[in-house]
């Protein structure tokens, strides 16, 4: 069951990637179409700058989550590196009970707030969803939370300190 659980998650974590890395290719071809139209055509789109700013959004939030699960996103690594053994445990215990906490929160309100603007339409796109633009919010809370979870399956609370991590102390103390 475990196994099966942390395979699940890798896939995840690999279509996070995936979508991720095609919101970027997606803006980096919509931008300059969009600049065309408007500065070399004198005839500007009307759908490049939300489209991505839509796709914006979704690289934001997967990446965040990518991050997450591998220990990339930004944190104080002082206290953690300077705790052994229980207190280190608890420590790493208590940030991922508050992520869980943010992640639930994002998935329940974010899921309200599509739901609020379901019915809404967005004036580019005049056939999106409002609702649609938020979806990111709510889908990341679910999957960080399964994240969670895995992390607390694992009991992977902080990647062990490497030697090279703290170049500035180590910069100090040498001088």
């Amino acid at each position: 069951m475990r196994e099966t659980y942390f395979a699940a998650m890798d896939k995840i974590h690999q279509a996070c990637v995936f979508i991720a890395g095609l919101a970027i290719v997606i803006i980096t071809i919509i931008i300059p179409y969009g600049v065309f139209t408007r500065f070399v055509l004198n005839s500007a789109s009307s759908w490049p700058e939300p489209l991505a700013i839509l796709m914006m959004i979704w690289l934001s939030f997967l990446s965040a989550i990518v991050c997450y699960r591998e220990h990339l996103h930004i944190s104080v690594g002082m206290l953690p590196n300077a705790l052994t053994g229980q207190s280190r445990v608890a420590l790493g215990i208590a940030i991922e009970l508050a992520m869980a906490a943010t992640a639930f929160f994002m998935l329940w309100f974010g899921w309200k707030l599509c739901a609020k603007t379901w019915y809404q339409s967005i004036a580019e796109f005049p056939t999106m969803s409002v609702g649609v633009s938020y979806l990111p919010v709510p889908i990341s809370g679910l999957i960080t939370l399964l994240f969670v979870v895995e992390r607390f399956m694992k009991g992977n609370w902080f990647p062990e300190p490497h030697e090279n991590d703290d170049v500035a102390a180590q910069t100090i103390s040498s001088e």
